[in-house]
Formats: structure tokens, C-alpha cells, sequence
């Protein structure tokens, strides 16, 4: 028997290979405005983060303040027509989803439109069908816990039932301080001994059962 009654998948580097798109049209935005940061630099500093989370940062640190209503429809129209053309799932995704017998469910910083359209174009909508939970949607996004935790209350499983696949350190933090089990997927940062990395999806089923 699974200790494990829900997987909270993030989705971003997790389920769709959209980070590397994202980061690439996110840093020519910002260095239309007079952002000085390298396309590394705004990889490092954002991933997992939300855009007002970023936004915030860039505002802290180089004072420059971004209309999220100016800024943002431009970003995400380039960022749609993008995916559009590129987007795929990562590796292995579509199989190890079709292995998972728990129930399954997205935690995203993401905002619900683009999830939902990022999961449509890879094909991977049907193996979550409304079962999606927005960063933008809670009072906190990650790293505080409380998109995993409200995920979890939605689908009635306790924090400590959950298992969450995560590839991000925002997201890893996330899960942790909300009592769950991480599972973490390429993931570039340092780890607690409690957070199991991996590389090979195709692994992911054989941890949870």
C-alpha cells in the first residue's frame, strides 16, 4: 500500500519543458525595460517564481518598478505564441502519469489560464482534467505553502498523505513547509536529506507506490 493518497505536480521544468522558453522572452522583456540582468541571471533568480514575485525582486534590488497591466499581456502573448510552436512535456512525463494510480493534481505559480493551456498543447490535460490550483489564487505564493496546502484541502487528503514533484527551490521549500513529501526532479539546488532527487521520470511511479 502507497503511503501517498495525492501527487501535487508543479508544472513548469516539472511536467512541460516551458522554463527555458519562459526565461528566454521573460529576459528580453525585462531588457527592453533596462533590467541588468543576463539571461542566466534571470533563469537563477526566477524559476519557480511568480511574475509578481519577480517583479517584486526587480523592484528591490535594481528600483525599477513594472506595471504588471503594461508589462505582463505582451510577455505572456510572446510566451503563448512560443509554446504554441515549441512547447513539449519533459521526458518521460506522459508515461510515468499513466503509471501513477493516486490521484493527481497541478500546483503552479503559474497563472490558471496558462497551466490549463500549457497542459492542453502537450497532452497532458486529461490526466489532470480540473485539477488545478494557482499560485496566483492564494494569499502567498512559493515558496510559502499555501497553494500545496490548499490543494490538498480541496481534494481531501491530509499534508502528510501528499507527495509533491517539484524541480524548482521555491517549490521544494513550498512543499516542505506544508508537511509533504518532496520528490525532487532535476532539481539545480541543495537538498535535506528528506528530499529524495531524481532524474528519470520513468523512476517517479516506483517511489510512490
Amino acid at each position: 500500500m502507497s503511503r501517498f493518497d495525492l501527487v501535487i505536480f508543479d508544472l513548469d521544468g516539472t511536467l512541460v519543458d516551458s522554463e527555458g522558453i519562459a526565461n528566454r522572452i521573460f529576459h528580453k522583456h525585462l531588457a527592453a525595460l533596462g533590467v541588468p540582468m543576463t539571461a542566466e541571471e534571470v533563469e537563477a533568480a526566477f524559476t519557480g517564481l511568480s511574475l509578481p514575485s519577480c517583479y517584486g525582486y526587480i523592484a528591490e534590488k535594481h528600483g525599477i518598478v513594472i506595471d504588471d497591466a503594461v508589462f505582463t499581456p505582451g510577455l505572456q502573448a510572446e510566451t503563448f505564441a512560443c509554446y504554441r510552436t515549441e512547447l513539449q512535456p519533459m521526458p518521460g512525463v506522459p508515461a510515468a502519469l499513466a503509471a501513477i494510480a493516486q490521484p493527481k493534481c497541478i500546483a503552479s505559480s503559474s497563472e490558471r489560464a496558462k497551466i490549463a493551456y500549457s497542459l492542453e498543447l502537450t497532452g497532458l490535460a486529461p490526466f489532470f482534467g480540473d485539477q488545478i490550483f494557482s499560485g496566483r489564487e492564494v494569499p502567498n505564493p512559493k515558496p510559502a505553502p499555501d497553494v500545496f496546502l490548499w490543494a490538498a484541502d480541496a481534494m481531501g487528503v491530509e499534508p502528510g498523505r501528499c507527495a509533491v514533484v517539484e524541480d524548482s527551490r521555491f517549490g521544494i521549500a513550498a512543499g516542505l513547509a506544508a508537511g509533504m513529501t518532496v520528490f525532487a526532479y532535476r532539481a539545480a539546488c541543495e537538498l535535506p536529506d528528506s528530499v529524495r532527487r531524481f532524474d528519470d521520470m520513468a523512476l517517479l511511479p516506483g517511489f510512490l507506490s
